[in-house]
């Protein structure tokens, strides 16, 4: 099933992604995939949520690291290609788009979570977190793209806060 979404996600890119503008996502694209390597890093024998394939391609998508990566080099950039793409310039249609590709993100991690079992939460993360972490996301990407810096910034101290929400017990940081 994580083969259709991504297929969906990288169909969806190819009709409504800005193909001829990919230079200026890029930089973005490659922020957030290596926001998601860094959380796999970090949370690699303590995961907070884990992917599983029950459907299709299991032989191919094993376990959640094959996944993870499917995700990040598929999912990802179709979806900054969407989003950074046809980001609006009119302020009220700024939070309704970006609460759209919350509510995108999160109704796929329900319907994964509930009926396919794709998703697994572990030691406390909830659809509340995912909420909240989706949102945090999509505001951090526009931010990237606009002030990359200052990203950075804002990330490490988002990072931390979820370090002290989901603290990894030492004996799990190699």
């Amino acid at each position: 099933m994580h083969l259709v979404y991504n297929v969906v996600l990288l169909l969806a890119a190819f009709k409504w992604g800005d193909w001829r503008g990919w230079r200026e996502y890029y930089p973005t694209i490659l922020f957030f995939i290596m926001g998601d390597l860094l959380k796999n890093v970090l949370f690699h024998d303590y995961w907070i949520w884990t992917f599983h394939e029950t459907m299709f391609a299991k032989n191919i998508l094993v376990n959640h690291t094959f996944i993870s990566l499917l995700i990040m080099f598929i999912a990802y950039p179709a979806t900054v290609l969407i989003y950074l793409g046809r980001f609006p310039e009119t302020k009220w249609k700024k939070p309704l788009w970006i609460g759209l590709w919350v509510f995108l993100y999160v109704i796929v991690e329900y319907i994964s979570l509930q009926y396919f079992h794709l998703i697994t939460h572990h030691h406390g993360w909830s659809m509340y977190w995912s909420i909240l972490f989706n949102l945090v996301m999509f505001m951090m990407l526009r931010l990237h793209q606009k002030q990359p810096l200052l990203a950075l910034g804002v990330s490490v101290i988002w990072i931390l806060f979820l370090l002290y929400m989901f603290p990894i017990p030492l004996k799990y940081i190699k």
